[in-house]
């Protein structure tokens, strides 16, 4: 019984990760026709630049707030 068990969760897994391939592969495809997957890309750059930019000034802030004592 365990064995039947297990070989069926093992195929249930195997199916859902399938289809979860497939739908990002058509997502993929649909935005690099489109272009709007470089929009993505600029956006996430910008996000994480300015994230950079914020914590390598709090950084410094909080250096010379400690120098100072």
């Amino acid at each position: 019984m365990k064995k039947i068990l297990s070989f069926i969760i093992l195929i249930v897994t195997s199916i859902a990760a399938n289809a979860q391939t497939a739908a990002t592969l058509s997502s993929q495809d649909i935005m690099k026709s489109n272009g709007k997957i470089y929009v993505v890309v600029a956006v996430v750059l910008v996000i994480l630049i300015g994230l950079f930019a914020y914590v390598w000034t709090l950084d410094r802030k909080i250096t010379k707030l400690e120098n100072n004592n």
